[in-house]
Protein backbone atom coordinates (compact mmCIF):
# COMPACT_ATOMS: atom_id res chain seq x y z
CA UNK A 1 0.00 0.00 0.00
CA UNK A 2 1.46 3.37 -1.01
CA UNK A 3 1.89 6.07 1.58
CA UNK A 4 -0.49 9.05 1.37
CA UNK A 5 0.81 12.14 -0.36
CA UNK A 6 2.03 14.76 2.13
CA UNK A 7 0.33 18.16 1.96
CA UNK A 8 2.13 21.48 1.96
CA UNK A 9 1.73 24.18 4.57
CA UNK A 10 -0.69 25.98 2.26
CA UNK A 11 -3.22 23.21 2.82
CA UNK A 12 -4.04 24.73 6.22
CA UNK A 13 -5.29 27.92 4.54
CA UNK A 14 -7.38 26.43 1.72
CA UNK A 15 -10.65 26.58 3.68
CA UNK A 16 -11.11 30.21 4.79
CA UNK A 17 -14.66 29.42 5.85
CA UNK A 18 -13.13 27.40 8.69
CA UNK A 19 -10.44 29.71 10.03
CA UNK A 20 -11.72 33.19 9.12
CA UNK A 21 -14.86 33.21 11.38
CA UNK A 22 -12.91 32.35 14.57
CA UNK A 23 -10.43 35.13 13.83
CA UNK A 24 -13.26 37.62 13.31
CA UNK A 25 -14.96 36.55 16.55
CA UNK A 26 -11.73 36.83 18.54
CA UNK A 27 -11.00 40.26 17.05
CA UNK A 28 -14.45 41.50 18.07
CA UNK A 29 -14.05 40.08 21.58
CA UNK A 30 -10.63 41.70 22.05
CA UNK A 31 -12.04 45.04 20.88
CA UNK A 32 -14.96 44.79 23.30
CA UNK A 33 -12.75 43.60 26.17
CA UNK A 34 -10.40 46.55 25.66
CA UNK A 35 -13.28 49.02 25.81
CA UNK A 36 -14.79 47.37 28.86
CA UNK A 37 -11.66 46.65 30.89
CA UNK A 38 -9.74 49.87 30.23
CA UNK A 39 -12.98 51.83 30.38
CA UNK A 40 -13.36 50.77 33.99
CA UNK A 41 -9.97 52.11 35.10
CA UNK A 42 -8.98 54.90 32.73
CA UNK A 43 -10.84 57.74 34.56
CA UNK A 44 -12.32 56.71 37.93
CA UNK A 45 -12.41 60.30 39.22
CA UNK A 46 -14.37 61.40 36.16
CA UNK A 47 -17.00 58.69 36.72
CA UNK A 48 -17.15 59.15 40.50
CA UNK A 49 -20.68 59.51 41.85
CA UNK A 50 -22.37 58.54 45.10
CA UNK A 51 -19.27 57.38 47.00
CA UNK A 52 -20.54 56.96 50.59
CA UNK A 53 -18.91 59.25 53.19
CA UNK A 54 -20.06 60.12 56.71
CA UNK A 55 -20.11 63.39 58.63
CA UNK A 56 -19.80 63.52 62.43
CA UNK A 57 -20.34 66.92 64.05
CA UNK A 58 -19.44 66.78 67.75
CA UNK A 59 -19.25 70.57 68.02
CA UNK A 60 -22.08 72.13 70.03
CA UNK A 61 -21.14 75.75 69.25
CA UNK A 62 -21.14 78.67 71.67
CA UNK A 63 -23.01 81.90 72.43
CA UNK A 64 -21.48 85.21 71.36
CA UNK A 65 -23.25 88.50 72.22
CA UNK A 66 -26.50 86.64 72.78
CA UNK A 67 -26.26 84.83 69.43
CA UNK A 68 -25.59 81.10 69.08
CA UNK A 69 -22.65 80.37 66.80
CA UNK A 70 -21.95 76.83 65.54
CA UNK A 71 -19.02 76.73 63.10
CA UNK A 72 -19.12 72.91 63.03
CA UNK A 73 -22.67 73.08 61.67
CA UNK A 74 -21.48 75.63 59.13
CA UNK A 75 -18.68 73.33 57.93
CA UNK A 76 -21.07 70.38 57.55
CA UNK A 77 -23.59 72.54 55.74
CA UNK A 78 -20.98 73.93 53.34
CA UNK A 79 -19.92 70.40 52.40
CA UNK A 80 -23.52 69.35 51.84
CA UNK A 81 -24.19 72.38 49.64
CA UNK A 82 -21.00 72.15 47.60
CA UNK A 83 -21.68 70.85 44.05
CA UNK A 84 -18.04 69.72 43.80
CA UNK A 85 -18.68 67.40 46.77
CA UNK A 86 -22.28 66.29 46.38
CA UNK A 87 -21.89 65.47 42.68
CA UNK A 88 -19.29 62.84 43.57
CA UNK A 89 -19.90 61.85 47.19
CA UNK A 90 -22.99 60.67 49.07
CA UNK A 91 -22.76 62.44 52.44
CA UNK A 92 -24.60 61.06 55.46
CA UNK A 93 -24.62 62.56 58.93
CA UNK A 94 -24.43 60.39 62.01
CA UNK A 95 -23.03 60.07 65.49
CA UNK A 96 -19.65 58.39 66.06
CA UNK A 97 -21.20 55.00 66.88
CA UNK A 98 -23.34 54.99 63.72
CA UNK A 99 -20.42 55.97 61.49
CA UNK A 100 -18.18 53.30 63.02
CA UNK A 101 -20.93 50.74 62.46
CA UNK A 102 -21.10 51.69 58.79
CA UNK A 103 -17.33 51.48 58.45
CA UNK A 104 -17.28 48.06 60.10
CA UNK A 105 -19.62 46.85 57.36
CA UNK A 106 -17.58 48.39 54.50
CA UNK A 107 -20.41 50.80 53.73
CA UNK A 108 -18.44 54.04 54.03
CA UNK A 109 -14.99 54.91 52.73
CA UNK A 110 -14.33 57.93 54.98
CA UNK A 111 -15.88 60.27 57.50
CA UNK A 112 -15.42 63.96 58.29
CA UNK A 113 -15.19 64.30 62.10
CA UNK A 114 -15.64 67.82 63.54
CA UNK A 115 -14.42 67.80 67.18
CA UNK A 116 -16.11 69.16 70.27
CA UNK A 117 -15.05 72.74 71.08
CA UNK A 118 -14.39 73.49 67.41
CA UNK A 119 -16.30 76.78 67.45
CA UNK A 120 -14.78 77.99 70.73
CA UNK A 121 -11.28 77.22 69.52
CA UNK A 122 -11.72 79.12 66.26
CA UNK A 123 -13.29 82.19 67.91
CA UNK A 124 -10.45 82.27 70.44
CA UNK A 125 -8.00 83.00 67.61
CA UNK A 126 -9.22 86.61 67.58
CA UNK A 127 -8.17 87.10 71.19
CA UNK A 128 -4.76 88.66 71.91
CA UNK A 129 -3.68 85.52 73.74
CA UNK A 130 -4.87 83.22 70.97
CA UNK A 131 -1.56 81.58 70.25
CA UNK A 132 -0.95 80.09 73.71
CA UNK A 133 -4.65 79.40 74.39
CA UNK A 134 -5.69 77.79 71.11
CA UNK A 135 -5.28 74.03 70.99
CA UNK A 136 -4.55 72.72 67.48
CA UNK A 137 -6.46 69.51 68.22
CA UNK A 138 -9.69 71.37 69.01
CA UNK A 139 -9.66 73.15 65.63
CA UNK A 140 -8.54 70.06 63.74
CA UNK A 141 -11.07 68.33 61.49
CA UNK A 142 -10.31 64.65 61.20
CA UNK A 143 -10.63 62.74 57.93
CA UNK A 144 -11.29 59.24 59.23
CA UNK A 145 -10.52 56.80 56.41
CA UNK A 146 -11.58 53.18 55.98
CA UNK A 147 -8.80 51.38 54.05
CA UNK A 148 -10.46 47.99 54.60
CA UNK A 149 -13.29 49.08 52.29
CA UNK A 150 -10.80 49.83 49.49
CA UNK A 151 -7.70 51.97 49.30
CA UNK A 152 -8.57 53.55 45.94
CA UNK A 153 -12.01 54.46 47.24
CA UNK A 154 -10.38 56.14 50.22
CA UNK A 155 -8.04 58.03 47.91
CA UNK A 156 -10.95 59.23 45.78
CA UNK A 157 -12.92 60.34 48.84
CA UNK A 158 -10.03 62.29 50.37
CA UNK A 159 -9.22 63.76 46.97
CA UNK A 160 -12.67 65.37 46.96
CA UNK A 161 -12.86 66.28 50.66
CA UNK A 162 -9.39 67.78 51.15
CA UNK A 163 -9.79 70.71 48.69
CA UNK A 164 -13.38 71.26 49.82
CA UNK A 165 -12.26 71.57 53.48
CA UNK A 166 -9.43 73.89 52.40
CA UNK A 167 -12.01 76.18 50.80
CA UNK A 168 -14.13 76.04 53.96
CA UNK A 169 -11.09 76.92 56.08
CA UNK A 170 -10.33 79.93 53.87
CA UNK A 171 -13.95 81.10 54.13
CA UNK A 172 -13.89 80.79 57.93
CA UNK A 173 -10.64 82.75 57.98
CA UNK A 174 -12.20 85.59 56.02
CA UNK A 175 -15.11 85.73 58.48
CA UNK A 176 -12.74 85.80 61.45
CA UNK A 177 -10.70 88.56 59.83
CA UNK A 178 -13.87 90.61 59.27
CA UNK A 179 -14.91 90.32 62.95
CA UNK A 180 -11.42 91.09 64.35
CA UNK A 181 -11.49 94.74 65.45
CA UNK A 182 -7.98 94.85 66.80
CA UNK A 183 -4.59 94.63 65.14
CA UNK A 184 -3.63 90.97 65.44
CA UNK A 185 -0.02 89.89 65.66
CA UNK A 186 1.72 88.16 62.78
CA UNK A 187 1.21 84.74 64.38
CA UNK A 188 -2.51 85.38 64.77
CA UNK A 189 -2.79 86.61 61.18
CA UNK A 190 -1.21 83.34 60.06
CA UNK A 191 -3.75 81.40 62.09
CA UNK A 192 -6.64 83.43 60.71
CA UNK A 193 -5.58 82.93 57.09
CA UNK A 194 -6.01 79.13 57.41
CA UNK A 195 -7.56 78.41 60.83
CA UNK A 196 -8.76 74.83 60.25
CA UNK A 197 -6.32 71.94 60.48
CA UNK A 198 -7.23 68.80 58.52
CA UNK A 199 -5.65 65.53 59.65
CA UNK A 200 -6.08 62.12 58.06
CA UNK A 201 -6.40 59.10 60.35
CA UNK A 202 -7.04 55.49 59.35
CA UNK A 203 -9.91 53.73 61.10
CA UNK A 204 -8.80 50.16 61.88
CA UNK A 205 -5.62 50.19 59.76
CA UNK A 206 -5.00 47.13 57.65
CA UNK A 207 -2.73 44.48 59.17
CA UNK A 208 0.51 43.45 57.49
CA UNK A 209 0.54 40.98 54.61
CA UNK A 210 -2.76 42.14 53.12
CA UNK A 211 -1.35 43.52 49.83
CA UNK A 212 -2.30 47.06 50.90
CA UNK A 213 -5.94 46.02 51.06
CA UNK A 214 -5.90 44.10 47.76
CA UNK A 215 -5.50 40.58 49.13
CA UNK A 216 -9.28 40.06 49.04
CA UNK A 217 -9.35 41.06 45.37
CA UNK A 218 -6.52 38.73 44.40
CA UNK A 219 -7.96 35.78 46.33
CA UNK A 220 -11.31 36.35 44.61
CA UNK A 221 -9.62 36.62 41.20
CA UNK A 222 -7.65 33.41 41.77
CA UNK A 223 -10.90 31.75 42.85
CA UNK A 224 -12.45 32.67 39.52
CA UNK A 225 -9.40 31.30 37.71
CA UNK A 226 -9.69 28.04 39.66
CA UNK A 227 -13.23 27.65 38.36
CA UNK A 228 -12.56 28.72 34.78
CA UNK A 229 -9.29 26.83 34.29
CA UNK A 230 -10.59 23.80 36.17
CA UNK A 231 -13.62 23.67 33.86
CA UNK A 232 -11.42 23.96 30.78
CA UNK A 233 -9.25 21.06 31.93
CA UNK A 234 -12.28 18.95 32.88
CA UNK A 235 -13.95 19.63 29.52
CA UNK A 236 -10.91 18.40 27.58
CA UNK A 237 -10.22 15.47 29.92
CA UNK A 238 -13.77 14.07 29.91
CA UNK A 239 -14.13 14.55 26.16
CA UNK A 240 -10.82 12.74 25.64
CA UNK A 241 -11.95 9.81 27.79
CA UNK A 242 -15.26 9.63 25.92
CA UNK A 243 -13.55 9.81 22.52
CA UNK A 244 -14.81 13.28 21.52
CA UNK A 245 -11.44 15.05 21.74
CA UNK A 246 -7.85 14.12 21.01
CA UNK A 247 -5.02 13.85 23.51
CA UNK A 248 -1.73 15.26 22.30
CA UNK A 249 1.41 15.37 24.44
CA UNK A 250 4.57 16.19 22.55
CA UNK A 251 4.81 13.86 19.54
CA UNK A 252 2.18 11.47 20.91
CA UNK A 253 -1.34 11.85 19.49
CA UNK A 254 -4.19 9.69 20.67
CA UNK A 255 -7.93 9.47 19.98
CA UNK A 256 -10.16 7.00 21.77
CA UNK A 257 -13.17 5.39 20.17
CA UNK A 258 -16.26 7.60 20.81
CA UNK A 259 -18.64 6.34 23.48
CA UNK A 260 -22.40 6.51 22.84
CA UNK A 261 -23.44 8.95 25.58
CA UNK A 262 -25.97 11.78 25.72
CA UNK A 263 -24.98 15.42 26.07
CA UNK A 264 -26.84 15.58 29.41
CA UNK A 265 -24.92 12.65 30.92
CA UNK A 266 -21.66 14.07 29.60
CA UNK A 267 -22.40 17.38 31.32
CA UNK A 268 -23.28 15.59 34.56
CA UNK A 269 -19.91 13.80 34.50
CA UNK A 270 -18.10 17.10 33.93
CA UNK A 271 -20.01 18.81 36.74
CA UNK A 272 -19.09 16.05 39.17
CA UNK A 273 -15.43 16.24 38.24
CA UNK A 274 -15.22 20.04 38.43
CA UNK A 275 -16.85 19.98 41.87
CA UNK A 276 -14.06 17.77 43.20
CA UNK A 277 -11.30 19.56 41.30
CA UNK A 278 -12.22 23.05 42.52
CA UNK A 279 -12.11 21.83 46.13
CA UNK A 280 -8.49 20.79 45.57
CA UNK A 281 -7.49 23.88 43.58
CA UNK A 282 -8.90 26.41 46.05
CA UNK A 283 -7.38 24.49 48.95
CA UNK A 284 -3.94 24.59 47.32
CA UNK A 285 -4.39 28.29 46.58
CA UNK A 286 -5.13 29.14 50.21
CA UNK A 287 -2.36 26.88 51.53
CA UNK A 288 0.18 28.62 49.31
CA UNK A 289 -1.09 32.07 50.30
CA UNK A 290 -1.14 31.31 54.02
CA UNK A 291 1.87 29.08 54.66
CA UNK A 292 4.31 30.11 51.94
CA UNK A 293 3.46 33.78 51.34
CA UNK A 294 2.28 34.39 54.96
CA UNK A 295 -0.80 36.30 53.88
CA UNK A 296 -2.99 37.45 56.76
CA UNK A 297 -5.89 34.98 56.67
CA UNK A 298 -8.32 34.91 59.61
CA UNK A 299 -11.27 32.51 59.38
CA UNK A 300 -9.46 30.34 56.83
CA UNK A 301 -12.10 27.60 57.06
CA UNK A 302 -14.90 29.96 56.05
CA UNK A 303 -12.69 31.37 53.32
CA UNK A 304 -12.07 27.92 51.84
CA UNK A 305 -15.79 27.09 51.86
CA UNK A 306 -16.61 30.36 50.07
CA UNK A 307 -13.84 30.06 47.49
CA UNK A 308 -14.65 26.40 46.78
CA UNK A 309 -18.34 27.16 46.37
CA UNK A 310 -17.67 30.16 44.13
CA UNK A 311 -15.04 28.37 42.01
CA UNK A 312 -17.38 25.41 41.56
CA UNK A 313 -20.17 27.70 40.35
CA UNK A 314 -17.83 29.43 37.87
CA UNK A 315 -16.67 26.01 36.67
CA UNK A 316 -20.23 24.74 36.30
CA UNK A 317 -21.20 27.86 34.35
CA UNK A 318 -18.18 27.54 32.07
CA UNK A 319 -19.04 23.90 31.33
CA UNK A 320 -22.62 24.91 30.50
CA UNK A 321 -21.29 27.40 27.94
CA UNK A 322 -19.06 24.67 26.48
CA UNK A 323 -22.05 22.33 26.25
CA UNK A 324 -24.32 24.97 24.70
CA UNK A 325 -21.92 26.74 22.34
CA UNK A 326 -19.04 24.35 21.79
CA UNK A 327 -15.63 25.98 21.23
CA UNK A 328 -17.21 29.44 21.17
CA UNK A 329 -18.34 28.78 24.74
CA UNK A 330 -14.77 29.14 25.99
CA UNK A 331 -14.51 32.66 24.55
CA UNK A 332 -17.88 33.65 25.96
CA UNK A 333 -16.92 32.22 29.36
CA UNK A 334 -13.67 34.19 29.24
CA UNK A 335 -15.61 37.36 28.53
CA UNK A 336 -18.26 36.77 31.21
CA UNK A 337 -16.23 35.30 34.05
CA UNK A 338 -12.94 37.14 33.55
CA UNK A 339 -13.01 40.41 31.61
CA UNK A 340 -16.52 41.68 32.29
CA UNK A 341 -16.18 40.45 35.87
CA UNK A 342 -12.86 42.24 36.36
CA UNK A 343 -14.19 45.48 34.93
CA UNK A 344 -17.30 45.49 37.14
CA UNK A 345 -15.94 43.83 40.29
CA UNK A 346 -15.19 46.93 42.38
CA UNK A 347 -12.09 45.14 43.62
CA UNK A 348 -9.69 47.92 42.69
CA UNK A 349 -11.93 50.75 41.44
CA UNK A 350 -15.05 51.19 43.64
CA UNK A 351 -18.42 50.71 41.99
CA UNK A 352 -19.23 54.38 42.47
CA UNK A 353 -16.29 55.28 40.18
CA UNK A 354 -17.33 52.98 37.32
CA UNK A 355 -19.35 53.89 34.22
CA UNK A 356 -23.06 53.23 34.65
CA UNK A 357 -23.16 50.16 32.41
CA UNK A 358 -20.46 48.43 34.45
CA UNK A 359 -22.18 49.29 37.71
CA UNK A 360 -25.23 47.46 36.33
CA UNK A 361 -23.13 44.37 35.53
CA UNK A 362 -21.79 44.33 39.09
CA UNK A 363 -25.23 43.36 40.36
CA UNK A 364 -24.86 39.81 39.03
CA UNK A 365 -21.25 39.29 37.90
CA UNK A 366 -19.80 36.55 40.16
CA UNK A 367 -16.44 38.19 40.87
CA UNK A 368 -18.15 41.13 42.58
CA UNK A 369 -19.93 38.80 44.98
CA UNK A 370 -16.75 36.78 45.65
CA UNK A 371 -14.79 39.95 46.47
CA UNK A 372 -17.49 41.08 48.89
CA UNK A 373 -17.36 37.73 50.66
CA UNK A 374 -13.57 37.47 50.83
CA UNK A 375 -13.28 41.08 52.01
CA UNK A 376 -15.79 40.37 54.77
CA UNK A 377 -13.83 37.31 55.89
CA UNK A 378 -10.34 38.85 55.66
CA UNK A 379 -11.01 42.39 56.93
CA UNK A 380 -14.38 42.51 58.73
CA UNK A 381 -14.38 39.44 60.97
CA UNK A 382 -16.56 37.40 58.56
CA UNK A 383 -19.63 39.55 59.24
CA UNK A 384 -22.59 38.52 57.13
CA UNK A 385 -23.77 42.12 56.71
CA UNK A 386 -20.31 43.15 55.45
CA UNK A 387 -20.80 41.14 52.26
CA UNK A 388 -20.52 37.48 53.25
CA UNK A 389 -24.27 36.75 53.24
CA UNK A 390 -24.71 38.48 49.89
CA UNK A 391 -21.81 36.48 48.45
CA UNK A 392 -23.33 33.12 49.40
CA UNK A 393 -26.88 34.07 48.41
CA UNK A 394 -26.08 35.52 44.98
CA UNK A 395 -23.55 32.81 44.19
CA UNK A 396 -26.24 30.28 45.11
CA UNK A 397 -28.64 32.00 42.72
CA UNK A 398 -25.94 31.77 40.06
CA UNK A 399 -25.59 28.05 40.76
CA UNK A 400 -29.33 27.51 40.30
CA UNK A 401 -29.24 29.49 37.05
CA UNK A 402 -26.36 27.52 35.50
CA UNK A 403 -27.73 24.15 36.61
CA UNK A 404 -31.14 24.97 35.13
CA UNK A 405 -29.67 26.32 31.90
CA UNK A 406 -27.33 23.36 31.47
CA UNK A 407 -30.09 20.82 32.07
CA UNK A 408 -32.50 22.62 29.73
CA UNK A 409 -30.06 23.07 26.84
CA UNK A 410 -28.46 19.61 26.86
CA UNK A 411 -31.76 17.76 27.28
CA UNK A 412 -33.26 19.82 24.45
CA UNK A 413 -30.30 18.97 22.23
CA UNK A 414 -30.75 15.28 23.09
CA UNK A 415 -34.50 15.33 22.39
CA UNK A 416 -33.95 17.07 19.05
CA UNK A 417 -31.35 14.51 18.04
CA UNK A 418 -28.45 17.00 17.97
CA UNK A 419 -25.90 14.31 18.77
CA UNK A 420 -22.23 15.15 19.03
CA UNK A 421 -21.67 12.05 16.90
CA UNK A 422 -24.71 10.51 15.19
CA UNK A 423 -25.62 6.89 16.01
CA UNK A 424 -25.02 5.88 12.37
CA UNK A 425 -21.53 7.35 12.48
CA UNK A 426 -20.87 5.67 15.82
CA UNK A 427 -21.82 2.29 14.27
CA UNK A 428 -19.58 2.99 11.29
CA UNK A 429 -16.66 3.91 13.56
CA UNK A 430 -17.26 0.78 15.64
CA UNK A 431 -17.17 -1.47 12.56
CA UNK A 432 -14.10 0.35 11.24
CA UNK A 433 -12.24 -0.03 14.54
CA UNK A 434 -13.07 -3.73 14.76
CA UNK A 435 -11.95 -4.23 11.18
CA UNK A 436 -8.72 -2.37 11.83
CA UNK A 437 -8.00 -4.45 14.92
CA UNK A 438 -8.63 -7.66 13.01
CA UNK A 439 -6.28 -6.56 10.24
CA UNK A 440 -3.49 -5.50 12.59
CA UNK A 441 -3.79 -8.41 15.04
CA UNK A 442 -1.18 -11.20 14.63
CA UNK A 443 -2.64 -14.39 13.02
CA UNK A 444 -3.86 -16.93 15.55
CA UNK A 445 -1.98 -19.87 13.98
CA UNK A 446 1.26 -17.88 13.94
CA UNK A 447 0.84 -17.14 17.62
CA UNK A 448 0.11 -20.81 18.31
CA UNK A 449 3.11 -22.08 16.34
CA UNK A 450 5.48 -19.64 17.99
CA UNK A 451 4.12 -20.72 21.36
CA UNK A 452 4.43 -24.45 20.68
CA UNK A 453 7.94 -24.27 19.18
CA UNK A 454 10.41 -25.91 21.62
CA UNK A 455 13.14 -23.76 23.02
CA UNK A 456 16.68 -24.37 21.80
CA UNK A 457 19.57 -24.78 24.14
CA UNK A 458 22.05 -22.03 24.03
Amino acid sequence: MSAPTRSSVLEAFKAPGVWVPPLVVVAILVFVMTLVYLGSVVDPAGHLHGLPVGIVNEDSGTTVSGRHVDVGQTVAGELERSPAVTSRLALRRGDPAAIEHQMNLAREYAAVVIPAGFTVSLLAINSPTAVPRTSPSSRSIELLTNPRAGTLGVSLATGVLAPALADVSAAIGRQLRATNRGRPSGAVQTLISDPVIVTQVAYRPLPRHTALGLSAFYIALLTTFCGFLGATVVHVAIDSVLGYATTEIGPRWHLRQPVPITRWHTLLAKWAMVLALTAILTGLMLLAARWILHMAMPHSGELWLLTWFAAAVVGIGTLVLFAALGTLGQLIALLIFIYLALASSGGTVPLQALPGSLSFLAAFEPLRQIIGGTRSILYFNARGAAGLTRAFVLTGIGLAFWLSLGAAVTNWYDRKGFHRVTPALLDYIDHAVRGYREQTAPPTNQLQSSTDQPAHDG
